[in-house]
Order: structure tokens, then C-alpha cells, then sequence
């Protein structure tokens, strides 16, 4: 009969080994919201060699890679519908007729670092070859190519256990032995946020992201209503450093926005510590979509350091008010008007308090869409623009140091 002490000794560890298995991921390697494009929004599979580098030029012109897109994720499609005799899946080789690594190591050269999609189930969302069953054969195949960062979906996945499903690839990641960024595209039905932290760096939280401002379509949701769903994600210590809520893909720039809302969907993501992947067509994007995406006060805010994700402070038919603190003693707030029109939006900055307590000491406000100081807090606390509907006011308070 086992004794006590090695009963004790047993169970210790399997626990140790069992807690051991499930924190799999590499760290370290999202300290901040990772940034980057990816091709399903504008493209979904119709994506290829050519177009993977001609976006990555844009890229390069414009100052996206230099203001912090960094990630180029290919989602879906981008190999044949069957793996080969020998179980490996197949890059098209129409669309990609040097292979994956040959367009790893071009982009590489170029200072991005690059991405792959596949999913969970025995198909991914398109129908091509998932990974159930296929994890760590997959994951050396992308370290082989040199791979930065795999997008994991959730379609037919059937009964399939979502944290079961999500370590085996992290642990099959891990194995392989290159360093790569885990994004969980679960859509939020099993709450990763309360289980991912150890098993991948972002976890979506909704359904898909789609370029409307509000509503729903089959599993797609607008802009505005994704935002609606991170409320409770805010106030509770999901998000930071190495592990992100994330809301999805961007729309900035797409058809379905207008403008201001393009600057309204920026901003909020920047309040709330999202990953910046852009989602548009790069190449034909106006220089008004560029100076939203390459805002550097903007991405600074997204970026900072302490990782603390924002919240909404107020809601009503007329306009809402999302805070986030900042390192330093800084805020950062930003004020939209959710109204249906053209209205003078006024909100008075004294009114703000969070769960910690209202922010302290005395702070620079800059208004950072329009690129100008607007005063100190203590002269004159008001804030109030006139706003086309759905457009923000964003600013950051920048602590005064005694």
C-alpha cells in the first residue's frame, strides 16, 4: 500500500507535469499588441505571391513597417485542398510558385516577419486541410519554413474540446522549436481569456469583424458592435503584456466605413490595447486611411508599455467615453459621438473616475487626430468639437511631473 508522503509526492507531480503541459508557449514575444496586416478581410483566398509582396512594398512606402507593422499573416487558402502521400500540407504552388519558405525568407530580408493560417478542425473555414490530428507534423513544417506567427481558427471542429484543442498546438509549437506568435481564433464561445495566458499570446473575443458600423451578418459583426462586446473585458484582468484580448482584424480603410468611422474604429482599438492588424487593401488605400493607420501618437497609446486595456466610462444615444491609463501617470481618452449626426460633443475631463479612482495630478491635453495642445487640465477641463456622426476626439493627458 503507498504511504502518505509518497501519495503527497505522486499527486504533486502530476500536478507539476500537468501544469507543466499547459503553459507551452514561447514568451516574450508580444509584450505589445502585435501590428501587421493579414489578407482575409479584402482578399480572403484569393491571395498569392505577387499580392503578398506588392503589399509589403506599400508597406515599406508608405511607413507602415516603420511605424510598427511588422506581421504579414496569410489567412486562408494559401495551400491545395489535400495534404500529400505523406500527410504534409501543400502550398498552391499557382499561387505560390517558389513555395512558402522562398517568400518567408523575401520578406525576412525586408524586415517583416510572416504569418500562416490554418485551424483547429479536420477543414479550415474555407475547406481547405485544418490541423486536427496533424498538429505537430504541421508545426515543424512551418518552422522548417521559417514561419513568425500562426493564426489558429475553430470551424468543424465538431465536439472538440477548444483548450485541448488550442495547447496540443502550443505544445506542438513549442516542440518545433521556432519561436512563434499563437493567435487563438476561437471566437470567444469558450472564454479563452480566462484559460489562454500561458497557451497563446491573443485570443479572439467575438465572432468576425465585417466593414460595417453596427449590426450583424451570419457570424460577421460591425464595428461598433464588436466594440460593445469588449465592455466587461475591460474591467477585468484578462489582458497585458504577452497575452491580448483581441476583437479582430481591422476594417480601417474599408469600403463599408466612412472616414470618420475608419478614425473612430482606430482609435477605440488603440483604447483597447488591440492588435493592430490592418485589413485593407494597402495598395490603393487613400493618404487619409495612411495617416490614421500611421499615426504615431495613435499607435503610441496602443503600444504602451504597461499593457493595461481601456474601458468605457459612459454610454448614451448621444456619446460615449472610453478611458485607458497609461504608463507614466498618463491617460489616454477618447470621446465619440455616437450619434446619427453632425453635433457639438462636449464632455468635461473632471468627470472621469475609474475603479482606481479618479486620475491625479495635473496633465498637457493633446488632441492627437487634430495634432494640437489644447491646454492644461487644471485651466480648463472641458473638451467639446464638433464631430461628424461616429467620429472621436482622442487625446492623451500627459502627466506634469512635479
Amino acid at each position: 500500500m503507498m504511504s502518505t508522503r509518497k501519495l503527497v509526492s505522486l499527486v504533486a507531480l502530476l500536478l507539476a507535469t500537468a501544469t507543466s503541459a499547459f503553459a507551452q508557449k514561447f514568451e516574450g514575444l508580444a509584450m505589445t499588441p502585435p501590428m501587421g496586416w493579414n489578407s482575409w478581410n479584402t482578399f480572403e483566398i484569393e491571395i498569392s505571391e505577387d499580392l503578398v509582396m506588392g503589399i509589403a512594398q506599400t508597406m515599406i512606402d508608405s511607413g507602415m513597417r516603420d511605424a510598427g507593422y511588422t506581421y504579414i499573416v496569410l489567412d486562408d487558402g494559401w495551400m491545395l485542398r489535400e495534404r500529400d502521400e505523406n500527410g504534409n500540407l501543400v502550398p498552391d504552388p499557382e499561387k505560390f510558385p517558389n513555395g512558402i519558405k522562398h517568400l518567408a525568407d523575401w520578406l525576412h530580408e525586408r524586415g517583416f516577419k510572416f504569418g500562416l493560417y490554418n485551424c483547429a478542425g479536420s477543414k479550415t473555414c474555407a475547406g481547405f486541410p485544418g490541423s486536427q490530428g496533424h498538429e505537430f507534423q504541421d508545426a515543424r513544417l512551418y518552422a522548417s519554413w521559417d514561419i513568425d506567427y500562426l493564426k489558429y481558427d475553430w470551424c468543424n471542429t465538431d465536439t472538440r474540446n477548444a483548450k485541448e484543442a488550442y495547447t496540443t498546438m502550443s505544445r506542438a509549437i513549442r516542440e518545433a522549436g521556432r519561436p512563434m506568435i499563437f493567435s487563438l481564433c476561437e471566437w470567444g464561445g469558450n472564454k479563452p481569456w480566462e484559460w489562454a495566458k500561458d497557451v497563446g499570446h491573443l485570443w479572439r473575443t467575438t465572432g468576425d469583424i465585417i466593414d460595417m458600423y453596427e449590426g450583424s451578418q451570419q457570424w460577421s459583426n460591425g464595428v461598433k458592435t464588436i466594440i460593445d462586446m469588449q465592455h466587461d473585458l475591460g474591467v477585468a484582468p484578462y489582458a497585458g503584456p504577452d497575452h491580448w484580448n483581441d476583437p479582430d482584424m481591422m476594417e480601417v480603410g474599408n469600403p463599408g466605413l466612412t472616414l470618420a468611422e475608419s478614425r473612430m474604429h482606430f482609435s477605440i482599438w488603440c483604447m483597447l490595447a488591440a492588435p493592430l492588424i490592418a485589413g485593407n487593401d494597402l495598395t490603393v488605400m487613400s493618404d487619409e486611411i495612411t495617416a490614421i493607420l500611421t499615426n504615431k501618437e495613435a499607435i503610441a497609446i496602443d503600444q504602451d508599455p504597461m499593457g493595461k486595456q481601456g474601458a468605457r466610462f459612459l454610454k448614451t444615444p448621444e456619446m460615449e467615453v472610453y478611458y485607458r491609463e497609461l504608463s507614466g501617470g498618463d491617460w489616454a481618452v477618447c470621446v465619440m459621438n455616437a450619434s446619427g449626426e453632425t453635433r457639438e460633443t462636449t464632455f468635461d475631463l473632471n468627470n472621469i473616475y475609474t475603479q482606481e479612482g479618479r486620475p491625479q495630478g495635473d496633465f498637457i491635453i493633446k488632441d492627437i487626430w487634430a495634432d494640437k495642445v489644447l491646454g492644461k487640465k487644471s485651466e480648463n477641463s472641458v473638451v467639446s468639437k464638433t464631430l461628424e456622426s461616429h467620429d472621436v476626439i482622442l487625446l492623451r493627458l500627459s502627466h506634469i511631473k512635479e
